[in-house]
């Protein structure tokens, strides 16, 4: 078990040092540790070499579509809207009610963002609202490590409630049940997370004086809707119906917010403009929210419809394969691209200089789709071999304080909570049996840890990296994450363990 548990972690461990210690490029590192996985899978894991290699591919093409994809629409918009001049409209808004960029950072990456994860996820919380703060004078490096901070508790309900409902399915748990009491566990990150933003923006601990009362609304205001709508409504809306409430209670108390000329924001002239162009402005967005909210699992006439042009097939050859689906219709790059381009319409662009972006864009993105692949494939290698379940069963013997450690594990690993729920939830489970404890609370623990490990997955660096236009400053940025992702997993190990314990969810 011990030998099984090093040689599944040469990967890890390599993708780490390389990216921080010898601040490799990402994309070369991550081929690397893929070769390492693939060498290791065949060699110490016994995986045949066939399923090994089509495992491997399986992986490259989940990278491609749907990550790299809707990587690549998610940053489409946030271009067209720069392009077409409806950016600094945007930004004239945001400063007409405040140009605190403490206050701008609580609307901006933990509202709009937390909006984005909930109704598109995969990067889009990180690209677009990255890009957005630069143009206030934020520093890209600390604007990438802020947002990659705030895609953290949107995470669990993002995709319309997807990861919480792989997590229940897969640990044969209640859907609504489980959604509430991740909601519950999530309650305390997503009122301290807030503080942490303030304080990445204003330079530490004494930025958080004179919007002290702001950030905890803006966490409240997250919180309180998104338990609420878990417990009686479901999993699909809850980060929607949060993120919304707190862009709304955010903006409000901004309005009345005396801005300080310490943390004021680099805007240049600011222009007043009409409801009409502030609409215009916000089309794609807007257009993006109403296009993903109708494709979802909430309008089952038009989800039927869009899935019915699913294309599946099996890539990978060994025990338990699954099919690959090419949802190239209902997927949310396919979405967010075509209200981009009917965005882009809408705000005076033509056909042509909006398929010139979309053409630059992509030239652009090769090594981001290099990496991302080969990290997605690593993933899939390590799944298929045992050597991620050989790493989750040796840390198993610790349960269950680091219970959510495990659920990380599987997030940073494979860049995606839903992934992270589909490797470990069953393991998750199994174990609370032969401890005696409560199911939903430590299954509901895998759901909050993966959160954590969002932050620093190389995939989300990746992605940050891009959005800033800092390709290969992944070290720089994982390094500066990293100090985050201890705190924020440490909260979480300490805080669900105590609270277990208190109310008899745990027992020894």
């Amino acid at each position: 078990m011990w030998v099984k548990f090093i040689f599944a972690l040469i990967p890890i461990v390599w993708l780490i040092i390389s990216l921080t210690a010898l601040k490799m490029p990402a994309a070369k590192a991550a081929v690397i540790s893929l070769i390492l996985a693939i060498i290791l899978a065949i060699t110490a894991f016994q995986l045949p070499v066939v399923d090994t290699l089509t495992g491997t591919l399986e992986g490259i093409l989940s990278g491609l579509f749907p990550i790299v994809y809707i990587i690549v629409a998610a940053m489409f918009t946030s271009k067209v809207t720069f392009k077409s001049g409806a950016m600094q409209k945007i930004q004239d808004m945001l400063c007409g009610l405040t140009t605190d960029k403490r206050v701008l950072v609580l609307l901006i990456a933990w509202g709009f963002g937390g909006f984005l994860e909930a109704i598109a996820g995969f990067g889009t919380a990180v690209a677009i609202p990255a890009s957005i703060l630069m143009t206030f004078g934020i520093n890209p490096i600390e604007a990438s490590v802020i947002c990659l901070v705030a895609n953290t508790t949107p995470t669990a309900f993002g995709a319309v409630g997807l990861p919480v409902i792989t997590l229940a399915q897969t640990a044969g748990l209640d859907v609504m049940n489980t959604a509430f009491v991740v909601s519950l566990q999530l309650s305390v990150l997503i009122l301290v997370i807030p503080y942490i933003l303030v304080g990445l923006v204003g330079g530490g601990v004494k930025a958080i004086k004179g919007v002290g009362f702001i950030t905890f609304m803006s966490g409240l205001a997250f919180a309180l809707p998104q338990i609420l709508v878990a417990k009686y409504v479901g999993a699909e809306l809850p980060a929607i119906a949060g993120s919304i409430v707190c862009i709304l209670v955010t903006a409000l108390l901004a309005k009345r917010h005396k801005d300080v000329p310490e943390y004021s924001a680099s805007t240049g002239d600011i222009a007043k403009h009409s409801a009409g162009e502030l609409l215009q402005a916000c089309a794609p967005f807007i257009l993006v929210f109403v296009f993903v909210l109708a494709a979802s699992s909430l309008f089952p006439a038009v989800n039927s419809l869009l899935n019915s042009a699913t294309l599946k097939f099996q890539v990978y050859t060994g025990k338990n394969a699954g099919q690959f689906s090419l949802n190239w219709l209902s997927s949310p790059g396919t979405l967010i691209l075509v209200a981009t381009f009917i965005g882009a319409m809408i705000q005076g662009l033509s056909v042509k200089e909006t398929f010139g972006i979309l053409w630059d864009l992509i030239k652009g993105i090769v090594k981001t789709a290099v990496t991302i692949s080969a990290i997605v494939a690593l993933a899939k290698v390590m799944g298929y071999a045992g050597m991620t379940s050989a790493i989750a069963v040796v840390l198993v013997k610790v349960y269950p304080l680091i219970a959510p450690i495990i659920g990380a594990l599987g997030t940073f690993v494979t860049g995606s909570d839903t992934s992270s729920n589909i490797l470990f939830a069953k393991l998750q489970a199994s174990a609370t049996q032969s401890l005696g404890v409560s199911q939903t609370w430590v299954v509901a623990n895998n759901m909050v840890g993966a959160t954590a490990g969002k932050m620093i997955s190389p995939q989300s660096i990746t992605v940050a990296s891009t959005a800033i236009g800092q390709e290969g400053s992944e070290g720089t940025i994982l390094k500066q994450a990293f100090k985050w992702c201890g705190i924020y997993t440490a909260i979480i190990c300490i805080f669900l363990y105590l609270v277990g314990l208190a109310t008899g969810q745990l027992h020894f």
